[in-house]
């Protein structure tokens, strides 16, 4: 049978619109900078090349104010988030950061947002100001790193901050105390002006919240909740450009009931803003009496390639920019599940998990550089 050249193209582009994911079941592809990861630990020159092998676009990265400032007098002390986004740069990933940790000259908690009294205030205001000024387009980092300096290589290509996230599960107290969306508001309206008065076209995303962190306010408030007295606050809307979700479940079943639900309050309050998934992953050991989050090899290969499926398919409508697995690597000592939420066991080589075999089904890429 004869095909004519316009046949023969439109048979290509469901070709490329399509990836076969496990089991034969086809889904959605999406940009690179749609597939994302959390690390654990810093990023190594060999780590970048594996996830840009693996078809990842971009990291998330912390960036804690009372690292980078320990002394209220003192310089900001840039060197080791340079070094992140030189390796990440030099590879070609993207880095979201997410900006939290309030430094002990200011108050006796870290996770005590800075809003409470003027020097407060002032101080952060201060420090996200710094940061655009470095790392958003013809920042200072991009400017010193343009050129090779010393043997070290030039960074390039220059990959400038677009979009920042403005803390970290400010509704679980592991990382705000107290949760309150109220002091979140005052936080984000201090915040955005800043940055977008040295970017103007830069984004700024909320805080990812943590689905359902099983505890009462102050300590905890669910993400739904949070969510829908944050858009309360008169005027808020003009002070972020994407809701952001941990929806961390026991099963892709219940993060899909999750990321619908904060879908439908954005809705809900006529807001059409990118959703971003900044967190999400389930642990490769068998300890699911203890960890609802970890479902062993097996679970974490159905979890993972489940809930993929769902956010692909669903992409489109649910506005939803970007993706990023927790973890990269197993690491213990940081969480109860940390240990084994890894795509990689842990240590200086590469080990791949079953896990890392099915990221790259959806993700189109290669098992190594």
């Amino acid at each position: 049978m004869k095909r004519t050249l316009a046949t023969i193209t439109a048979i290509l582009a469901l070709t490329a619109l399509f990836a076969t994911a496990a089991g034969g079941r086809q889904v959605p592809t999406a940009p690179a900078t749609f597939f994302g990861i959390g690390p654990q630990q810093p990023l190594t020159t060999r780590d970048v090349e594996y996830m840009h092998a693996g078809g990842i676009g971009i990291v998330r990265t912390p960036v804690v104010w009372s690292l980078i400032q320990p002394t209220a007098k003192g310089p900001y002390e840039w060197g080791a988030l340079d070094y992140q986004f030189a390796t990440a740069a030099r590879g070609g990933l993207q880095i979201l950061p997410f900006i939290y940790g309030t430094p002990g000259w200011l108050h006796v908690k870290e996770t005590s947002l800075p809003i409470d009294n003027a020097r407060q205030r002032a101080a952060w205001k201060r420090f996200v100001r710094a940061l655009a000024e470095r790392y958003g387009p013809g920042g200072d980092f991009w400017t010193e790193h343009s050129k090779a300096v010393n043997y070290e290589p030039a960074v390039r290509p220059a990959l400038p901050v677009r979009t920042w996230q403005v803390w970290n599960e400010a509704n679980f107290f592991y990382f705000a105390y107290p949760a309150s969306p109220q002091r979140y508001a005052r936080l984000l309206k201090q915040t955005t002006p800043v940055i977008k008065s040295v970017t103007p076209g830069a984004k700024v995303i909320l805080t990812g919240l943590f689905g359902d962190p099983d505890a009462r306010a102050p300590k905890g408030v669910d993400a739904a909740d949070f969510l829908r007295t944050l858009y309360r606050t008169p005027g808020i809307k003009r002070f972020f450009d994407g809701v952001s979700l941990h929806p961390y479940a026991v099963d892709a079943e219940t993060l899909e009931e999750l990321v619908e639900e904060v879908h439908e309050i954005s809705d809900d309050n006529h807001d059409r803003v990118p959703l971003y998934i900044t967190e999400m992953g389930w642990g490769s050991e068998n300890n699911f009496q203890q960890v609802a989050f970890e479902q062993g090899i097996r679970g974490q290969v159905r979890q993972l390639r489940d809930s993929y499926t769902y956010l692909l398919e669903n992409r489109r409508r649910l506005r939803l920019k970007q993706v990023y697995w927790f973890s990269w690597k197993d690491v213990t000592g940081y969480c109860n599940f940390c240990d084994s939420v890894g795509l990689f066991r842990g240590g200086t080589q590469f080990r791949p998990k079953p896990a890392w075999h099915a990221f790259l089904r959806f993700s189109g890429g290669r098992t190594r550089p």
